[in-house]
């Protein structure tokens, strides 16, 4: 049960990896997480949404439960979370979306299984990684009844 997350952009800063090598490695199977990285746009701002959301979507397979990550989307706290996971990965596989400075185009909002807002803040897109993976962590931890998360 592999989460795949596709994020527009480099791979991560150090500062980054380290604390997303932290997470995956205390993720326990079933759980897994894989990166596909897609470079951003050299076009500007519209154009870019759309050749990137193109490219996102080439990405995506039919069967894939698709999470987009928008500051517009729903809000959801971390048992939340844990469930909308668990119930896909044994059914579906699961892809989380990370946009590129400019978002995605519709295209992808209207494929969205869910559409995850983390906070009302917008976040830079490094950090957003690291957090995203702290949440999976979480999410697998309290699927499993292991005491990392308090209420």
């Amino acid at each position: 049960m592999t989460i795949k997350i596709i994020a527009i952009g480099k791979k991560h800063e150090k500062w980054v990896k380290d604390g997303i090598d932290r997470y995956e490695t205390r993720l326990r199977k079933p759980w897994d997480v894989t990166w596909n990285y897609l470079a951003h746009s050299s076009l500007a701002e519209e154009q870019a949404r759309t050749e990137e959301s193109k490219r996102i979507l080439s990405k995506v397979s039919a069967d894939d439960y698709l999470i987009l990550l928008d500051e517009r989307g729903k809000n959801l706290s971390s048992p939340e979370l844990s469930q909308l996971l668990n119930q896909n990965l044994g059914h579906k596989p699961v892809t989380i979306v990370i946009g590129g400075a400019y978002g995605v185009d519709d295209s992808v909002r209207q494929r969205a299984n869910t559409v995850w807002s983390l906070s009302k803040l917008v976040f830079p897109h490094q950090l957003v990684r690291l957090i995203l993976t702290e949440q999976i962590y979480r999410a697998g931890e309290i699927a499993n009844n292991r005491p990392y998360h308090h209420v």
